[in-house]
């Protein structure tokens, strides 16, 4: 039987730059544990979310944090807002083209931490405020391909603690954000608005909750 605090404490942690992270590593997304969200505008004022149902992936912790590394691929046709109809329109070739391209993948380059590195950096061409964290905070650099497209992003990773399961296993959990222009991606498609303005917005906000399981 499982105790009152059926925790195993005994995760692997390591103390680097004032912050607790896990020891080196490889950790594989749990995907009955993991939200990968997205937020876009509806009539340039509502918020929509939706989410993904489907993911999978690694996350390889390094001696050295800032040589981690992490990738991970979706299943298109999981996408998930709540309404079918708008479901379905978004896996036609309007938006993901789920039959043509069935996954859509993350492969990380380089990582940062936080407060390193200038307030601005160039992503897809633009100017890009980073955000300036503390402990346990990073920026990971990698490429995003949707429907064939690959891009670069940033994304603002968070790792949020480091826990044993009651099974005897570690969890790693962490938080990411980040922001596409779907258009980069070829999905144009959109309806201009009679008082200005689209129907769908041009900027995407990503938003990953993640957690997984230590594997070696």
């Amino acid at each position: 039987m499982l105790s009152g605090d059926c925790m195993n404490d005994s995760a692997g942690v390591r103390l680097w730059n004032g912050a607790m992270l896990p020891t080196p590593g490889v950790f594989q997304i749990d995907p009955a544990h993991t939200t990968a969200g997205f937020v876009a505008r509806h009539l340039m004022v509502t918020q929509v979310r939706g989410r993904f149902e489907q993911v999978e992936g690694t996350v390889h912790i390094a001696d050295d944090p800032l040589d981690s590394s992490a990738n991970a691929v979706i299943d298109t046709g999981s996408i998930t807002t709540g309404a079918a109809e708008r479901d379905a329109h978004l896996r036609s070739a309007d938006f993901l083209d789920v039959e043509a391209f069935p996954q859509m993948s993350f492969l990380s380059r380089e990582v940062h931490g936080g407060d390193s590195g200038p307030k601005w950096s160039v992503v897809n061409g633009q100017m890009v405020r980073r955000r300036r964290g503390g402990a346990g905070k990073f920026v990971c650099v990698g490429d995003l391909t949707i429907r064939g497209v690959t891009r670069p992003i940033e994304l603002d990773v968070s790792i949020d603690g480091v826990k044993g399961d009651p099974w005897g296993g570690e969890r790693l959990a962490l938080s990411a954000t980040g922001e596409i222009d779907r258009e980069a991606y070829g999905m144009t498609w959109n309806v201009a608005l009679e008082a200005g303005g689209w129907l769908v917005s041009q900027k995407v906000q990503l938003e990953i909750r993640a957690q997984a399981i230590r594997m070696t």
